[in-house]
């Protein structure tokens, strides 16, 4: 067994998508990052690599590559699923909390998990999706940034 966590944090920008696992959600701001800048699947890449023991996003996917920019990080995802396999690693389960002041994320929970365990090949009740705020404090508070961690477990499959 092994277990990886992950984190990541995006600048709020106007004339952006607001991505979080793959769904995009209407909201008045999006998400500033070289990518779609999906906070939540990033840190769930970082976790899966983590759990593996190999390195962190910016090392496969690095913001300096053109190749990457404004690219779905589901399809990230997929190419971090296909290294758990070519790993023999199964998903055990995934817990994440998304830290944001605005919008509120509840209504979506169900489409995220649906879309994340799809991606993942993994049943949907092993995925945990949840959010909070800072109750207005610091930039995420402000409503100018919003943030994701991720924890995982991982078993060998041989």
């Amino acid at each position: 067994m092994k277990i990886g966590i992950g984190y990541d944090v995006h600048q709020l920008v106007p004339n952006r998508k607001f991505i979080i696992g793959g769904i995009e959600i209407e909201y008045e701001k999006g998400i500033l990052g070289h990518s779609d800048g999906d906070v939540l699947t990033h840190a769930i890449i970082n976790a899966l690599l983590g759990a593996m023991g190999l390195g962190d996003i910016g090392q496969y996917f690095p913001s300096s590559d053109i190749h990457y920019h404004n690219i779905l990080s589901t399809n990230l995802l997929k190419e971090i699923k296909a290294l758990l396999d070519q790993n023999q690693y199964q998903i055990v389960n995934i817990d994440t909390i998304i830290i944001c002041q605005n919008p509120k994320l509840s209504p979506y929970y169900q489409s995220i998990k649906h879309n994340l365990a799809q991606v993942l090949n993994m049943p949907i009740a092993d995925i945990n999706i949840k959010s909070t705020t800072t109750d207005n404090l610091g930039v995420i508070g402000q409503g100018l940034g919003i943030a994701a961690q991720a924890i995982t477990l991982l078993a060998k499959t041989i």
